[in-house]
Parts: C-alpha cells; structure tokens; sequence
C-alpha cells in the first residue's frame, strides 16, 4: 500500500480546526472536506489529487478530538501525512478510518510540490531522489489501515456486509 504523488508541505501545530473548521461541521463530510485546510492553503482542497502526501511539522492534528480532520484528508484522496510529530488522537483516529500517518523526523527536507512515495509497510520515504527509512507502522495497526479502517476491519472479521 503506497502512496505517491505531490508533496503539500505544512508547518508545526495544523490543528483540527483548519482540517475540520467548526463552522462547517454540520455539512456533510463531502462537503465539510472541501474546506479542508482552506485557512492556511485555499486552493488545497480543490488542487489536492488522489495519492498526494500532507507533510507538516510538529504538533499535526492538534485541538479537539473530531475524526472529521482526518475524513476530510482521506475523502479529498490523500495518501498519506507524514509530520515531524502527530496529537495522539488525531494519529489513533487517522489510522482508525484507513489513513496512513508516518512519524518523519526529516519532514522539513521535503519541498513543496515535490513528488513523494510513502511506503509505511517498509517505512520508507522517497522524494528528488533521496530515500528515508522511517518508524513503520505497526502490522496491528497496517492491517487495519488495509482493510480501509477499524469499521471495516470489525465487518470484515464478522462477516457483516
């Protein structure tokens, strides 16, 4: 499961309220999404493509505990977030609903724009030919990803359609 395309390069601290503004939260999650980082990157939602990678800084996803941030990202096509550093429950509920998050100490060497593979079964990150190994994620947690999330893990394991 990889993930390849451009880079949108984030700063520290992105917190829920820019992936998921309040004001927008009774939309449903196809239209909350494309507000999606719209405070700090206007132009993300409607330019990011299926397979693109968020990179940021420290901090990715802090504030409150809405699952919808890390929706938003998955229902615009994201492939994955790799940051210097995740708030726990936005790390456990991107993962909980399929969306790879790598920890990448050497986020800030990725340009804008630049194009960029994640593999987070190997843990390996590649872009204008330089190539990272990164913590991967866990195979627990890489199955539940697979699967397309803990909900369709739980379905799948019962048998529920």
């Amino acid at each position: 499961m990889r993930a390849e395309g451009r880079a949108w390069v984030f700063g520290d601290r992105v917190d829920t309220d820019v992936l998921a503004p309040g004001y927008a939260m009774k939309l449903p999650p196809e239209a909350l999404a494309k507000h999606c980082l719209e405070a700090v990157r206007p132009e993300f939602a409607e330019q990011v493509r299926p397979g693109d990678v968020v990179v940021a800084g420290e901090g990715f996803g802090l504030g409150s505990s809405r699952e919808q941030a890390a929706q938003s990202l998955l229902l615009l096509g994201v492939g994955a977030v790799l940051a210097k550093g995740f708030a726990r429950i936005f790390y456990r509920n991107a993962l909980n609903l399929g969306l790879p998050v790598l920890v990448f100490a050497e986020a800030d060497r990725i340009e804008d724009g630049e194009a960029v593979a994640v593999d987070p079964e190997a843990g390996r990150v590649e872009a204008g030919g330089r190539s990272w190994d990164v913590p991967p994620i866990p195979e627990g947690l890489m199955a539940m990803v697979r699967a397309g999330g803990l909900m369709a893990q739980l379905r799948a394991e019962r048998g529920i359609a």
